[in-house]
This record gives C-alpha cells, sequence and structure tokens, in this order.
C-alpha cells in the first residue's frame, strides 16, 4: 500500500508541476490569482464548511482534525469545471480540469501527522480588446501551490490541536502584447513571478457530547499573516506577425527585479454545530480575511483589495451506516451553500462569490473507505461597471482509503 501511494504521489506531482492552470477566470488577471482550494470533496459538498471532523476523513482546512484519526487515510481529488462568461454584449464558455489534491493521514496515537500536495492559487485567462485603433491581447497562465506537513494532538477526548506547516512554491506568467493600426511592428511584454515561502495554520476542533442523541461541535482556524518571497523577471520585445500568425520577435530585452516580499493576508474562521454521530450533522461558520494587507496587486487606481467576509452553511445526513442489508442506506448525503467575498474590488464593484452544492459519499471496500462525488453550481462577479459574470457548474471526485498501520503482531 506505501509503495503504491508513493507511486501515485510521483506521477500526480509530475502532473502539477507540467499543468497548473485550474481557472479560466478573467478575474485571475489581479494578484496572485484565484483560491482554488475550496477543502476536500467532502467539505465542497458541505458549502465548504471546515467544522467537521472525524477519525475515518482527512480535514484539510483545519490541522485539529488530524488529532481524531483512527486509521490511516489517503485521498486524491480532482474536478471539472464548466463556466460561463457574459458582460453586457457577450458572453463565452470555458472548460478546465484539474487535480485538486493529494494527501496522507497517519495516526500514531493522540499525536497524528499529515502531509499532502495542493494547488492552492490559480491563474488562466485569456482576454482579446479589439477595436479600430489597437488589438490589444492578455493572456495568463500558472499559479501557487502548498506542500504542507500537518500534526494533530488530542488533548482530551473532546479537544484536539493542530498546526500545519506550508511550503508554497509556483510561478505566475502574464503576457501583454500590443499592436496599433498602421504600424508594423507591435511590443510583447512577458511577466514572470516565482513564488516560494512558508506560512502557518493553526487549528482547534472541540467537540462535546449534550445528550445519547445530540452533540455540539465547534471548531477554530488562524492563519497569521506571513510573507514568502517573490521574483520577478520581465521581458520586453518588438514584434511582427508571421504568415501563419506566430509572433516573430525582431528585438528583446530581459529587466530583473530586486526580490520583493509577498504579504499573505491573516485569516481567521469560526463555526459552530449540532449533530448525532454517525447520522447527522448541521453547522454554519464565518471568516475574516484581512485581505487589506495582500501587496500584490496591479497598479490601478480601480483595483484594491478590502478586508473579506466569507459564510459557510451544510450538513449530512446518513440513514443507517452500519446497514447489512442495504447499500444506499450506508451512503453519505450531503448539501450545503456559500458567500464568499473575494476581497477583490474594481470599479467600486465587490467581486463576491455564491455557491449551492450537494455531494454523496459512497462506502468502498473495507475498513470504511469511500469515495465521494460532489456538484455546484455557483456565480462570480457581476455586470455591473462593465465587468464579468461568470456561473459556474463544477463536478468534483475523490477517493478516500482507509489502511491501518502499526499494528502489533501477535506472533513472530
Amino acid at each position: 500500500m506505501i509503495k503504491r501511494f508513493i507511486i501515485i504521489v510521483a506521477l500526480l506531482t509530475t502532473v502539477l508541476a507540467a499543468a497548473q492552470e485550474g481557472t479560466s477566470s478573467p478575474y485571475s488577471f489581479y494578484g496572485i490569482g484565484l483560491t482554488k482550494f475550496k477543502g476536500t470533496v467532502e467539505n465542497q459538498s458541505m458549502g465548504g464548511l471546515r467544522l467537521f471532523s472525524d477519525s475515518i476523513h482527512l480535514n484539510l482546512r483545519n490541522p485539529a482534525g488530524y488529532g481524531r484519526l483512527k486509521l490511516t487515510t489517503y485521498t486524491v481529488g480532482g474536478s471539472h469545471q464548466s463556466t460561463q462568461l457574459k458582460n453586457d454584449q457577450v458572453s463565452e464558455s470555458s472548460r478546465t480540469t484539474s487535480l485538486d489534491y493529494l494527501a496522507i493521514g497517519v495516526p500514531t496515537g493522540k499525536l497524528n501527522f499529515g502531509f499532502g500536495l495542493i494547488p492552492f492559487n490559480s491563474v488562466g485567462y485569456k482576454i482579446l480588446n479589439v477595436n479600430e485603433e489597437t488589438a490589444n491581447r492578455f493572456t495568463g497562465r500558472g499559479g501557487m501551490n502548498k506542500v504542507y506537513l500537518s500534526t494533530g494532538y488530542a488533548v482530551t477526548d473532546n479537544l484536539s490541536l493542530g498546526v500545519n506547516v506550508n511550503y508554497n512554491f509556483g510561478n505566475i506568467q502574464k503576457n501583454f502584447t500590443a499592436f496599433q493600426n498602421g504600424i508594423q511592428f507591435g511590443t510583447r511584454q512577458i511577466d514572470r513571478t516565482d513564488l516560494s515561502g512558508f506560512n502557518l495554520n493553526f487549528g482547534l476542533d472541540y467537540q462535546r457530547a449534550l445528550s445519547d442523541n445530540l452533540n455540539f461541535y465547534t471548531a477554530a482556524t488562524y492563519s497569521p499573516k506571513m510573507d514568502i518571497t517573490a521574483k520577478k523577471i520581465r521581458n520586453t520585445a518588438t514584434i511582427t506577425l508571421g504568415a501563419n500568425g506566430s509572433e516573430l520577435v525582431t528585438s528583446e530585452k530581459d529587466i530583473t527585479f530586486p526580490d520583493s516580499d509577498l504579504s499573505l493576508p491573516a485569516q481567521l474562521t469560526l463555526g459552530a454545530g449540532l449533530g448525532a454521530s454517525n447520522k447527522w450533522f448541521l453547522g454554519a461558520e464565518y471568516s475574516n480575511i484581512q485581505a487589506e494587507d495582500f501587496n500584490f496587486v496591479t497598479p490601478n487606481q480601480d483595483v484594491s483589495y478590502q478586508n473579506a467576509s466569507q459564510y459557510r452553511l451544510g450538513g449530512f445526513y446518513i440513514p443507517q451506516y452500519n446497514s447489512l442489508t442495504s447499500y444506499f442506506n450506508r451512503i453519505v448525503y450531503r448539501a450545503g451553500i456559500r458567500f464568499e467575498e473575494t476581497g477583490l474590488q474594481i470599479n467600486n464593484e465587490a467581486i463576491n462569490e455564491f455557491g449551492i452544492s450537494f455531494g454523496v459519499g459512497l462506502p468502498v471496500g473495507n475498513n470504511f473507505s469511500n469515495a465521494n462525488l460532489g456538484i455546484e453550481y455557483g456565480q462570480r462577479g457581476t455586470t455591473n461597471s462593465g465587468l464579468i459574470k461568470e456561473n459556474f457548474l463544477k463536478l468534483s471526485i475523490s477517493l478516500s482509503l482507509n489502511d491501518k498501520w502499526f499494528v502489533q503482531r501477535k506472533f513472530d
């Protein structure tokens, strides 16, 4: 099992390095792109809740959840998204398919560990602006990924604490090409930014039985403001177009900028809920993001970042988790809703996201392994002030495989 997991890690890391583009949103033009990671498919299907943790699933949004693990758990997830983009005049469509996460959690007693790989932010857009005088093209790709090491400690049966140490890495490439009517040569500018550095995420998970059939759940996570390094290189060129439309460079120059610090904003999330063990759960949570601290914006008086609030509501229902006669009674049914401010403001318009989600957890094999399917319909942006509104449909799938390690042998 360990060898198979190592092979999967190697293959998917190669795929991730070759294809970081996980979005097709024009709003990924700003900053370091859009936050792609919304948690596991289980989280996403409950509106993105990071509140609920149990003993057989990984909660990649709250490191304290590792303190509750009882089985070694592997999880991998991916998604396919169809997006309809429109403004006041036209509409376009796009599709993206991507790996969302790859992780493992290992219980060793009260102190448990985990590590994984998460594509966190994504940049991916193609914008063409043509009029009688000029033809401008903007393209971008890339993103920031996280490799993390997590530990969770069960202080008591009710309380767990945890911490993630994240190493962030990746690069973003933004291209701008401009031609003017009646002029043979155009200009091209390519900006490449390499990102690297660490940040932390702390978590708390508290669960308590209020009665035989009712439990209280609460959780909190906090990521302090931290800086990572941004290395920027710019290539400027004079170009002309070949017969087949390809760009032909007549002269070019590279410009290297001094290293700078990129501030990742502080984020606090608080949540609470009620439920019955192995039966149902309903919870809500609130996040505050100090996005004003984000210092990686395209210089433009019409673009800024403001502090943001996010709200999520979701839960699950299991008809009978230990049913021996009906497979459908053991399926987990999930649903949720979310409203999230991104913090990005353009032309005094806040760019917000809304999503409603559903999902199922399908039992697979032994040791409570499961396959998870999720679907989310959502909206991002607005058509006000000449902006773009996105309607998207996202299909997600994951595998959560459980095994037992460190079993003491009874016979030699």
